[in-house]
C-alpha cells in the first residue's frame, strides 16, 4: 500500500513556477490576440473612413469640375451670343448700305432719264420699257375700261409713250381697249425717284408702281434671298418659305 510523501520546498517551487509560465502563456497569447482583435478593428476603421474622406473629396472635386464647366459653358455662350450678335449688326448694316447706295442710284438713274445714251437704246429708251411695265402690270391688274397714271410732270413725255406701248401690248395680250390718261392736276412730287401711280374704280383703287415703292417691296421680300447671295444658307434654318 503506498503512501503519500510531503513535496519538498523545492518541488513546491517547481510547481508554483510552472503554474506561473503557464498563467503568462495564457496571458500573452490572449494580449496578442487583444492586439490582433484591435489592429483589425483600426484597419477596418481606418479603411471606413478613408473610403469616406475618398468620397467627399471626389464630391466636392466632381461639384467643382461641374461648376467649372457650367461657367465655361456660359462663358462660351456668352462670347458665342456678343459675336453672332456683332455679325448680324455687321451684316444688317452692310444691307442697309446696299439698299441706300440703291436708292441714290435709283434717284440719279431717273433724275435724267434722257440724259447720255450708252450703245444702241440708251437710258432714255430703257427707262421708257421700265414705265411701260409698270403701266402694263396695273392695266392687267385693274382690268377696267379706263384708268388715270400719276406720274412726275417732267417724265409725261416718256410715260405718254410708255402708255400707248402698254395699251398696244394689253390690247394684243388681253383683247381689250383701254383708256389710260395722266392725272396732270395731281404730279407725283419731282423729289420723287420716278415710276408711276396707276388709278381705277373712279380714283378708289390706285396701284403704287414707284420706283421707291418697288424697292421697299424689294427690300422686304427679296431680303433672305439677298442674305443667301451675300452671306450664304443659315445653316440654323429648317424651314423656307
Amino acid at each position: 500500500m503506498s503512501q503519500s510523501h510531503a513535496l519538498s520546498d523545492d518541488q513546491v517551487a517547481g510547481e508554483l513556477r510552472k503554474m506561473t509560465a503557464f498563467i503568462r502563456q495564457e496571458a500573452l497569447e490572449k494580449a496578442r490576440e487583444i492586439q490582433l482583435k484591435a489592429d483589425e478593428e483600426f484597419a477596418i476603421e481606418k479603411s471606413k473612413l478613408v473610403r469616406q474622406e475618398t468620397a467627399a473629396i471626389d464630391l466636392l472635386y466632381e461639384k467643382k469640375f461641374k461648376q467649372a464647366a457650367m461657367s465655361q459653358q456660359i462663358t462660351r455662350s456668352t462670347l458665342a451670343n456678343k459675336t453672332r450678335l456683332r455679325v448680324l449688326t455687321a451684316r444688317q448694316a452692310l444691307l442697309d448700305e446696299l439698299f441706300d447706295k440703291a436708292r441714290e442710284r435709283l434717284a440719279g438713274a431717273a433724275t435724267n432719264p434722257k440724259g447720255s445714251k450708252k450703245g444702241k437704246g440708251g437710258d432714255a429708251d430703257g427707262y421708257r420699257a421700265t414705265l411701260k411695265g409698270l403701266v402694263l402690270e396695273g392695266l392687267y391688274a385693274l382690268n377696267e375700261k379706263k384708268v388715270e397714271v400719276r406720274a412726275r410732270q417732267k417724265d409725261y413725255d416718256t410715260v405718254k409713250k410708255a402708255i400707248e406701248d402698254a395699251r398696244a401690248e394689253f390690247k394684243e395680250k388681253a383683247g381689250k381697249e383701254v383708256a389710260v390718261d395722266i392725272q396732270e392736276n395731281d404730279p407725283l412730287p419731282e423729289e420723287s425717284a420716278g415710276g408711276v401711280f396707276i388709278i381705277g374704280t373712279g380714283g378708289k383703287i390706285d396701284i403704287n408702281n414707284t420706283f421707291e415703292e418697288r424697292l421697299r417691296l424689294l427690300e422686304i421680300n427679296a431680303l433672305p434671298a439677298v442674305r443667301e447671295i451675300l452671306f450664304g444658307k443659315n445653316k440654323n434654318r429648317k424651314f423656307y418659305d
